[in-house]
């Protein structure tokens, strides 16, 4: 396994289903970094709304995320609300269908920057995201956007779900990662959009490897890492 010998972050954004959670995954294991996955961290939010019968922009719900406690744990793999693994409910067609409107409420979003931020300035660090290049780490030192056909990625999502025995068909999750890819890209905090300084990968002909090869590389190649 190579190891970052100084502190250093890099940042991933893309839509849905483009790949930048496996490949971020990927990366923080053959670089020795830990992972932040900021997705997980709105769908637990979601999770915590839907459980409690909020609206997204209700002032419960703010306060709420204001006082709960979000971690991870097995390098990302797992994520805790409030001490409880959530990891199963967040990839949940309920939640993806409300993630976006709680994702793109200010207060919701200021709570969860700050986390983020705070964890970032603790060491060297993966994290992806739609906004991690633009706004929570504007000065990462490497910055990748990863992009796919809209078909390609409900493809990869349908896989998932069907994986957790999900009843949904392949139009019905395209229309819904369609749908995402407008709110994230039109509201008005934070919108999703690649960093004039990122690197754009288009992976929907690539496998999981080749992106993940090309961007250690490219960290290995600036960076000076070592074995």
């Amino acid at each position: 396994m190579k190891k970052i010998g100084s502190q250093v972050t890099i940042a991933i954004d893309g839509p849905a289903g483009s790949g930048k959670s496996t490949v971020a995954r990927r990366v923080a294991e053959t670089l020795g970094l830990l992972y932040l996955d900021s997705g997980a961290m709105y769908r637990a939010v979601t999770v915590l709304a839907i459980q409690n019968e909020l609206a997204a922009d209700s002032p419960e719900l703010i306060e709420q995320v204001k006082a709960c406690h979000i971690e991870f744990a097995d390098n990302g793999k797992t994520i805790l609300l409030n001490t409880k693994n959530v990891s199963v409910q967040i990839r949940t067609p309920a939640v993806n269908r409300f993630v976006a409107d709680v994702a793109k409420i200010p207060e919701i979003r200021h709570e969860i920057v700050k986390h983020q931020q705070r964890i970032g300035a603790e060491g060297s660090i993966i994290a992806e995201g739609r906004d991690l290049t633009t706004i929570v780490f504007p000065d990462a030192d490497f910055k990748f956007y990863l992009d796919a056909s809209v078909t390609e990625r409900a493809k990869r999502r349908l896989a998932e779900l069907q994986a957790q025995n999900v009843d949904i068909t392949l139009a019905a999750v395209e229309a819904e990662i369609s749908a995402r890819d407008e709110k994230d890209k039109t509201r008005a905090h934070s919108p999703l959009r690649a960093a004039d300084d990122a690197i754009i990968i288009d992976t929907t002909d690539k496998t999981i490897d080749e992106v993940v090869d090309f961007i250690t590389a490219q960290i290995s190649k600036d960076e000076g890492c070592s074995k």
